[in-house]
């Protein structure tokens, strides 16, 4: 009981906070991403293969399901999200049918580069997506728009949000 209560602790400690930040950055609220992070949450412990398995939102899908959203409310503004969550709905079919069939295996045929790249290019991402917040700007989902837009930010910066970001990401290094 012990491990399940620090384990639990644990991850609501670190997916609170993440949760909150993927909704904001993928231009649906900070709702969204509670939301998103419980529903996951509930279906990983349904369906989930291991007793020590936390799941949660994760940065490589906020940037998928980001350009989705986007292409889609630009396609069909009205009925986008509709078809975004028909997408999500679909990847987690194929994703269950992918474990039924006993296919996890076979990701270590992937190449480390190509995963370390993938990886490398979510991350650059996500710090591109968030470099506006920390300047005191509202975000972006568009990563071309958010670099045209930094010079300006940079020089009209908010020095409180400044601080604050610099003074957070001090507190996590030291």
């Amino acid at each position: 009981m012990r491990g399940n209560l620090f384990g639990g602790l644990t991850a609501a400690v670190i997916a609170l906070p993440l949760a909150l930040a993927f909704g904001i950055s993928s231009g649906l609220g900070p709702l969204a991403g509670l939301y998103g992070a419980a529903i996951v949450g509930i279906f990983a412990a349904i369906f989930g293969g291991t007793a020590a398995q936390i799941s949660g939102p994760t940065g490589p899908m906020t940037v998928v399901m980001t350009g989705i959203i986007a292409q889609f409310l630009t396609y069909y503004p009205d009925n986008g999200l509709a078809l975004a969550f028909t997408a999500v709905m679909l990847a987690g079919c194929i994703q269950m049918a992918m474990g039924a069939l006993k296919l996890g295996k076979y990701i270590i045929m992937v190449p480390y580069p190509v995963i370390s790249g993938f990886m490398s290019g979510i991350g650059v991402i996500i710090i591109v997506l968030q470099l506006a917040p920390l300047l005191g700007h509202s975000a972006s989902g568009n990563v071309p728009m958010a670099l045209l837009a930094l010079p300006g930010q940079i020089t009209n910066m908010s020095m409180a949000n400044a601080l604050m970001g610099v003074l957070t990401l001090l507190l996590l290094i030291f």
